[in-house]
């Protein structure tokens, strides 16, 4: 098949058929998929307006990367938290998340939701900082769902060091019923949390978050940690507790992290699913093989499947990082996964064309695109509406 993109006609590669493994692990690392929500294609999501979600597709998105042996990460910033995703949808989405997990098996085990302050932005103190998380915290455990505990744009506001994230952080493991994930999103995700953990210096910050997590470990499921520096990422995943979990959020380096120790949680993973979820059973059929020929021939089979899908990481997470929202939902409308390529607050207008016709080429490179022919007819279809 072949499609004339911007710069001239590509031909695309032989489609690729991963095989669907169904509800169970994905091996050696414990990996969750960050997922986007589907807008309601014929709401009102324009900048600054509630909103308007499409429910059915969203959920059945959610089942699309459980069928792979992928965990969700929900409600996080893939789903557009503090960029267009308001509290009374986020609220819904938790809920409906949880619930349809259930189909599958246990909500805690299956899918774990973001809880910050984004619902009370005028939070200016310790205290209110604490209570708005307090009420996001109790919204995701009553659903049976895992908590992740995000980053606080108030909190980043008003903390005047380390001390005042001991202390919000301190009371919120004693309100959890069970272990927490926490959340390090670096400023190129959200310029808003610069300086998070009490400074700008990543190794004070660094070992102001060790602090933390030392001092409350049996209470700390995991570390996501999204600050895109491989070397860093090795070193805190060192440095951890036995029994804490890093993981990674490293969107450019995942492989090589995944392959060296670390877990996954990562946007990325929204998009490239079903080819994650065989390269991490390649990795755990060599970790587990006795026999060395085969564990270096699965070892190879985990970085062939994975080496293509790093183009199109990088791509779709390309300064500015914080919009590779609209390349994840973009390749979820080329495969199906949706009807539009719409997304809250508008945010669809917020790569190029010239961008998203690049991902749509390093997807199909990667084996990314599921249906070609549909995928070309509404790469047509959005080219000709972009003049082209």
């Amino acid at each position: 098949m072949r499609i004339r993109l911007p710069g001239g006609e590509y031909t695309l590669r032989e489609p690729v058929t991963w095989p669907v493994h169904g509800a169970g692990p994905t091996g050696a690392r414990v990996v969750y998929a960050a997922a986007h929500v589907v807008a309601d294609p014929l709401g009102d999501n324009t900048p600054g307006a509630p909103a308007a979600v499409d429910w059915a597709a969203t959920l059945r998105f959610r089942r699309h990367l459980w069928s792979y042996g992928l965990r969700v990460a929900d409600a996080m910033d893939t789903a557009q938290r503090n960029m267009g995703l308001d509290w009374a949808a986020t609220r819904e989405l938790i809920t409906r998340s949880a619930g349809e997990a259930r189909e599958f098996g246990d909500p805690a085990e299956l899918v774990a939701c973001g809880a910050g302050t984004d619902h009370a932005p005028g939070a200016d103190t310790v205290q209110a900082i604490t209570d708005a998380y307090a009420e996001q915290i109790d919204t995701v455990q009553a659903t049976g769902a895992g908590v992740i505990i995000m980053a606080s744009r108030q909190l980043a506001r008003t903390a005047t060091g380390p001390d005042d994230y001991h202390r919000v952080y301190g009371k919120l493991f004693g309100l959890a019923g069970r272990p927490v994930i926490l959340h390090w999103l670096g400023e190129m995700f959200d310029p808003q949390l610069a300086g998070y953990w009490g400074s700008r210096d990543v190794e004070a910050a660094t070992e102001s978050f060790l602090e933390l997590i030392h001092a409350n470990a049996a209470m700390v499921d995991g570390v996501k940690v999204s600050l895109l520096d491989e070397d860093h990422e090795v070193r805190l995943r060192a440095a951890l507790p036995r029994g804490v979990r890093l993981y990674t959020g490293d969107d450019f380096n995942y492989p090589s992290l995944i392959k060296s120790g670390s877990h996954a949680l990562l946007g990325i993973f929204d998009a490239i699913a079903p080819a994650a979820a065989a390269a991490l059973r390649a990795l755990s059929a060599a970790e587990s093989a006795s026999d060395e020929q085969l564990r270096t021939r699965n070892l190879a089979l985990y970085d062939e499947i994975f080496g293509p899908t790093v183009a199109l990481s990088r791509k779709i997470f390309e300064t500015p990082t914080f919009h590779y929202k609209t390349g994840i939902v973009f390749l979820a409308w080329l495969n199906g996964h949706q009807e539009a390529f719409s997304m809250v607050n508008g945010a669809q207008s917020a790569r190029s064309i010239t961008h998203l016709a690049e991902v749509f080429r390093l997807a199909d490179q990667a084996g990314l695109l599921s249906d070609q022919e549909l995928a070309v007819r509404r790469m047509t279809a959005l080219l000709a509406v972009n003049g082209l």
